[in-house]
């Protein structure tokens, strides 16, 4: 079996930064962190590209450890920190469905980004999220069902 080389390897990354930017921003609100998540996911991918056995399962391996990354960060409590100032809850009826999105939970808004943002099947959201294909569709069904009792609760108060 071929191995990858670095130069797949970057073609990879290069050909889907708009989707492991979704994925990151499913997961972080922050764009400097999402970049710090990418940033990481390269030099992870590069350095332990000889874990990669199928060239095919490149982009969903690359996925997970974006994942992975941004969890991270989440974890990391300087990620959390809002400075007073900045720290005000914008009213309801200025907000868009990026503002929704992220009232859901991490595990949920990432599979609907995956999903309905970047087009991808359960099978392959599975494979990039490394859990199981019902896993993934029980996910996004209480994404749906969150994602509209909250929009319709922003009409109520509109």
């Amino acid at each position: 079996m071929e191995r990858l080389t670095k130069e797949e390897l970057g073609t990879i990354i290069m050909d889907n930064k708009n989707l492991f930017y979704h994925v990151a921003k499913s997961i972080l609100p922050n764009d400097d962190d999402c970049a710090d998540a990418i940033s990481e996911m390269i030099v992870k991918g590069y350095t332990k590209m000889d874990k990669i056995k199928n060239k095919n399962a490149a982009k969903a391996w690359l996925v997970r450890i974006l994942v992975h990354e941004c969890y991270n960060i989440l974890r990391h409590p300087q990620a959390l920190e809002i400075p007073d100032d900045l720290a005000y809850e914008e009213p309801k009826e200025n907000r868009n469905l990026n503002d929704v999105l992220y009232e859901l939970p991490d595990k949920l808004r990432t599979v609907l980004v995956l999903y309905y943002i970047e087009g991808y099947s359960v099978n392959e959201i599975a494979e990039m999220l490394a859990c199981t294909k019902s896993a993934v569709k029980n996910r996004l069904l209480r994404a749906r069902k969150q994602l509209r009792k909250l929009i319709l609760e922003d009409h109520e108060y509109a």
